[in-house]
């Protein structure tokens, strides 16, 4: 809602200005002169807070009339106990120009990880497959060729993601006899698979 601009509350007497408090209970009550006056007051030191969070003039200018816009809105929502208009002002500007920076952040750092993501899909990836199903099948082949206990323990060390003691519990098997077991079957696997040591 556009402010009207033409009429303004009338000065106190002596020539004092209307306080801050009592505009921002007129703007509560949808007074739009009040608005005027509360923007043409606040206007420049919202945009200056803004500007020193964002940096970018034409950026500052748009949350610096988010910010005011906001002021209209939930000018209910001011409570004069625990601080000024100012301050309430302020701090509102503030807030929203820190979070016009992190957005433009999150905005910059998506389009880094989609480009990072399509540059890394340059490579061959059917290359990176083939050589993939073929350190399973290794995998596969090394497993098959260790005892039943040495492969038992391994799978559900390595794959089922169990300490030792729970190995040797689940098996049923001295716990020293699981961790040789386990030891001689990776060597075994190690060998197999023709990994450098």
């Amino acid at each position: 809602m556009e402010p009207d601009r033409r009429r303004r509350l009338t000065p106190l007497p002596g020539g004092k200005t209307v306080p801050d408090e009592d505009l921002m209970a007129a703007v509560a009550r949808g007074d739009q002169a009040a608005f005027a006056d509360l923007f043409d007051r606040f206007a420049g030191s919202v945009y200056g807070v803004v500007k020193r969070v964002v940096r970018d003039p034409s950026q500052s200018e748009e949350v610096a009339q988010e910010v005011l816009v906001e002021v209209w809105r939930t000018a209910t929502r001011f409570d004069p106990d625990r601080g000024t208009v100012q301050t309430w002002i302020l701090t509102m500007a503030h807030r929203r120009a820190i979070d016009r920076v992190r957005s433009e952040q999150a905005s910059r750092d998506r389009t880094e990880r989609i480009a990072i993501r399509d540059r890394s899909r340059a490579f061959d990836e059917v290359a990176e497959e083939v050589e993939l199903r073929f350190e399973h099948q290794q995998v596969r082949e090394a497993l098959s060729a260790l005892t039943d206990l040495q492969r038992e323990a391994v799978e559900l060390a390595y794959y089922g993601g169990h300490t030792y003691r729970e190995v040797a519990d689940l098996l049923d098997t001295p716990l020293g006899t699981v961790k040789t077991r386990m030891r001689d079957g990776l060597i075994r696997m190690r060998d197999a698979m023709g990994v450098a040591r």
